[in-house]
């Protein structure tokens, strides 16, 4: 190879590998290609090329040098074309989104294909009245007088909360996955032989372990009480001994001795608090077992009863006194004297806070905090009330007597719709969640099913203790029922009793003392007060509508005077000697006489159709003629 050849080869690898950027068109790039083919054919040296060589730079102007800029029409025009230009790149940009989102019709696509079910999926009405509360309530046009629109506005926002609040829990209800089961036996096998033992041994070891035994023998027999939620238990004895714990993991909170007679315990609003009903007083407690307070106005307590969502404690005492105690304020906001004698049975209904009082002559009567006589009397025994208990709907009430009878009420319509015989009757008396029913006879306690269905004919369940039953009590969202009898406490396994899912918001039973605490201050903010307690709670959503009568007096109540009253006649001046005092006497007097024109001619008009009437009842009689004793036997 001669040199130039090699020469034409290293200005090629110059031409790769040079630093400066070079522009050349597609014509010179030919050109280029040619002569580089001929030289290397012909072995001629190529031409000069501009390939190593630096690119001049022009000298930057200066801001004086540029009048474009000095020229504030032409500034105006740029800005003004930069603007449009900025609108037309936006406008494109949301026209690409919509094409992205939409079809070329405007119509929503899921993959490039139609959604076949548009809309949100449709709630079962069954579900949706499963979460219904009440009735909703229809707000016409001319329901509310003028001015009273921010109020028409408010119960339809309230209505449709109400509304959407119901069809979500509707729809999130396929979350709870819990559900209730009940014990089933083998063929030629019955439900209620089967023991706790082989219960115990046949669940998870976490279910066995709420079957247990406490030996109190000491201090018996023993009153209980759990929380709302389930989580903690009281247990009072009758000689003085107070405890509470944790009974999931049995981890004790604080045990005392009161030295004192305990007729009752009650938890209050959450598990910091209990109230105890001792021989000559009432006492409040907190959970570390420390006296709280001593209130000597509710003396001789015997059953107690605590309201949640009013903050109220009511109390029925020997001397036959029901009593009602704010615990959120610490004062007492109804005494009412029942002339009933002793109060040793009562209930409270969980549906209208209305509590249920049994007495020694077979009544149950209900009370209010409003009403100083009692709202219902009902016959419902033979012989004295021993136990009441009422279903968490508040259509049922199940009582018992000493005329051995268990008899089940239909509380809406106040009448009986089962009667059961038992040997021996039943002492205390108990509803599950779920609807179950406990009766207790001596040391005997029965589980029952469908009670208020059809005749039940055999218990569901049966388990004897160890002494005589004083108190029973089933806990919430727990297949369990606790017993307090004369040798301690017992806690029995009852599947299907407790409601599987719970409302964290509400009763949690896993909740931190931070989450108590703020349920507490929310609960206390969203308190009811006593005077809205009622047998029908659904009448506080219905609007009051007054009669025109009530509103006029309500109009002159305000106003001091009546509106619409008539004005007292004054005579109008008249000239030419016509207004004198004797002239304006004779128009007074001729008013008046008119006046009194029309008064008499309504009150003749009320003694004529008065006399009618009695012409004509007259003739009847006389038609009828003369009546014997005898008459009333003829058809």
């Amino acid at each position: 190879m001669t040199r130039e050849g090699k020469y034409v080869k290293y200005v090629s690898r110059m031409m790769t590998s040079a630093v400066g950027v070079v522009f050349v068109g597609r014509e010179e790039k030919k050109k280029k290609k040619t002569t580089s083919k001929m030289a290397d054919a012909m072995g001629s040296k190529p031409a000069e090329t501009h390939v190593g060589k630096e690119k001049r730079k022009s000298a930057t102007k200066r801001y004086w040098q540029n009048t474009e800029l000095n020229d504030p029409v032409k500034t105006e025009d740029r800005n003004h074309e930069k603007d449009s230009e900025n609108h037309e790149t936006s406008e494109n940009k949301t026209e690409r989104k919509k094409k992205r989102k939409h079809g070329p019709q405007g119509k929503k696509f899921i993959s490039g294909k139609k959604d076949p079910f548009p809309g949100p999926a449709p709630v079962p009405e069954e579900k949706i009245r499963k979460f219904q509360r009440g009735q909703t309530s229809i707000v016409a046009n001319d329901m509310f007088s003028d001015g009273s629109e921010i109020l028409k506005s408010t119960l339809k926002d309230a209505e449709e909360t109400s509304k959407l609040a119901t069809e979500k829990a509707a729809r999130f209800d396929l979350l709870l996955s819990e559900d209730a089961g009940f014990l089933e036996a083998d063929e030629g096998e019955e439900t209620c032989t089967i023991a706790q033992d082989d219960i115990a041994d046949a669940v998870d070891i976490t279910s066995g372990t709420k079957y247990f035994n406490l030996s109190l023998t000491q201090f018996g027999p023993y009153r209980l009480d759990y929380t709302r939620n389930g989580r903690h238990l009281l247990l009072g004895g009758r000689r003085g001994h107070v405890s509470c714990f944790d009974w999931h993991s049995k981890q004790l909170m604080c045990e005392i001795n009161v030295m004192e007679t305990v007729n009752d315990v009650k938890w209050l609003h959450s598990e910091a608090m209990f109230a105890v009903a001792q021989k000559k007083w009432l006492y409040i407690y907190d959970n570390t077992g420390i006296e709280l307070h001593c209130i000597r106005r509710f003396n001789d307590v015997l059953r107690m009863q605590f309201l949640p969502y009013h903050f109220l404690l009511a109390t029925a005492s020997a001397t036959g006194f029901l009593q009602y105690l704010d615990v959120s304020v610490g004062k007492q906001v109804a005494a009412t004297c029942t002339k009933a004698g002793r109060l040793d049975v009562m209930a409270q209904n969980p549906y209208n806070a209305i509590i249920h009082l049994g007495h020694p002559t077979g009544v149950v009567t209900l009370w209010s905090p409003n009403q100083r006589e009692p709202l219902v009397k009902m016959l419902c025994h033979r012989g004295g009330v021993r136990s009441i208990a009422v279903d968490k709907t508040g259509t049922y009430m199940v009582t018992s007597g000493l005329d051995r009878k268990l008899k089940v009420f239909d509380i809406r319509a106040f009448r009986p719709l089962q009667s059961y015989f038992l040997p021996a009757g039943a002492s205390c008396l108990s509803l599950s969640q779920r609807g179950l029913l406990s009766a207790c006879t001596g040391d005997i306690v029965q589980v029952y099913k469908d009670v208020w269905g059809t005749p039940v004919k055999k218990p569901y369940m049966a388990h004897r203790v160890r002494g005589a039953v004083w108190g029973a009590q089933f806990c919430p969202f727990e297949d369990v029922l606790g017993i307090g009898h004369g040798e301690g406490f017992t806690s029995m396994i009852v599947p299907g009793a407790g409601e599987p899912n719970f409302d964290g918001l509400d009763s949690n039973p896993y909740r931190s003392v931070k989450q108590r605490q703020e349920w507490e201050v929310k609960a206390l903010l969203e308190k009811i007060q006593p005077e809205l307690i009622s047998l029908d709670p659904d009448q506080l959503c219905k609007v009051d509508r007054a009669t025109w009568e009530q509103r006029h007096q309500e109009r002159v109540k305000q106003l001091g005077y009546d509106p619409l009253a008539k004005e007292k006649f004054t005579p109008r001046h008249k000239g030419k000697g016509r207004s004198s005092s004797g002239n304006i006497e004779k128009r007074k007097r001729q008013v008046a006489h008119e006046d009194q024109r029309e008064l008499i001619r309504q009150t003749v008009e009320e003694k004529l159709a008065k006399e009618k009437e009695i012409k004509e009842k007259e003739k009847k009689k006389a038609q009828q003629g003369q009546r014997s004793a005898l008459d009333r036997f003829k058809k």
